[in-house]
């Protein structure tokens, strides 16, 4: 009889921008009766580490790197103790990851698209951002890494918000919406939120979102605006062609990858009676066949791109071309 393969460790990044209250969030994790065993990873950035001394004791074990920013040096680093932990007796529920306010957290989600010793044993499960809701229209505007973080977000937090008011708080609903249309937003005091919500939710595994929320790539409204980081969606309801969608998708992520934060979409293509699902970060780029397509569903191509200053109206040319009507046609 063959043991059965175990089930890939979720992993949930934290990350959020100076001061949103990241730490805050870890403690609540750690400290409330949720039954669950974490592996904590809190990255530093400089030689002296300060954020481990500020997470609660807890029966968890903490690893802390502290030698660089994890978006910069230390990837290597965060794999080798991944891999340490997976040969550890026991299990964990999950592993949890705090960055640095200062990272870039693309750096993270790739580790677990190009490592496959890692990717075998865990899965990235979730991209949470929390957001000081006071302070973030004067941030944004001035920190890359801000917007960055907002838009890899599967989930943002949006913390403090009793010292805002309603007008205030919508202010920033909306700002963040130009940024990333896609994420989960949760409003909260103090980061007091559900925390069995946030975990093992597979909130970075597009299929699973789709299942649960078949619109969820429905962003048909436009996000132009003269913002550093900025959104916009492609549907497109003529199959497209495969050989010519997945060239030109290939083409896009290698000139423009480096100013692709996120790329997210589900593609029909002619002849093929199953779902492709695709993603990338950045210049990473992942393609598979999903389930059938439903009676009940209608066969839509939707594409959703998050990036630096990125070329609409190339992209959408481009992704014009790939319609297999347009093919047959010439």
């Amino acid at each position: 009889m063959t043991q059965q393969k175990p089930e890939p460790i979720p992993v949930t990044v934290l990350t959020g921008y100076l001061g949103a209250g990241k730490t805050t969030l870890l403690n609540r994790i750690l400290t409330e009766p949720h039954g669950k065993k974490f592996a904590v990873i809190v990255n530093e950035f400089g030689e002296v580490g300060i954020d481990n001394d500020l997470i609660v004791e807890s029966d968890e074990d903490v690893f802390e790197m502290n030698n660089g920013c994890i978006c910069c040096t230390v990837r290597g680093d965060l794999i080798r103790i991944i891999e340490g932990l997976m040969r550890r007796p026991g299990r964990f529920d999950g592993i949890l990851i705090e960055t640095t306010g200062l990272a870039d957290p693309a750096p993270v989600a790739q580790t677990f698209f190009v490592d496959k010793d890692v990717r075998s044993k865990t899965r990235l499960d979730s991209i949470i951002t929390v957001v000081d809701a006071k302070h973030l229209l004067e941030e944004v505007d001035r920190a890359h890494e801000a917007q960055e973080q907002l838009a890899f977000a599967d989930t943002i937090i949006l913390n403090k918000t009793d010292l805002v008011s309603d007008d205030e708080i919508f202010a920033v609903d909306q700002r963040i919406r130009r940024i990333n249309p896609t994420a989960s937003i949760i409003r909260s005091q103090r980061c007091d939120v559900d925390i069995l919500s946030l975990l093992d939710r597979k909130a970075f595994d597009l299929d699973h979102i789709l299942e649960i929320e078949p619109d969820f790539l429905d962003e048909t409204h436009e996000h132009e605006h003269d913002e550093h980081v900025t959104s916009f969606s492609l549907v497109e309801r003529q199959p497209m062609d495969p050989g010519m969608f997945l060239n030109w998708l290939q083409s896009t992520v290698q000139a423009f990858g480096m100013d692709m934060l996120r790329m997210k979409g589900i593609i029909s293509f002619a002849g093929d009676a199953d779902r492709f699902v695709v993603q990338a970060v950045h210049m990473l780029l992942e393609g598979e066949h999903q389930r059938p397509w439903k009676d009940s569903e209608e066969r839509v191509t939707r594409l959703v791109f998050i990036g630096r200053d990125l070329p609409k109206d190339i992209i959408t040319d481009g992704f014009a071309k790939c319609r297999a009507v347009r093919q047959a046609a010439e």
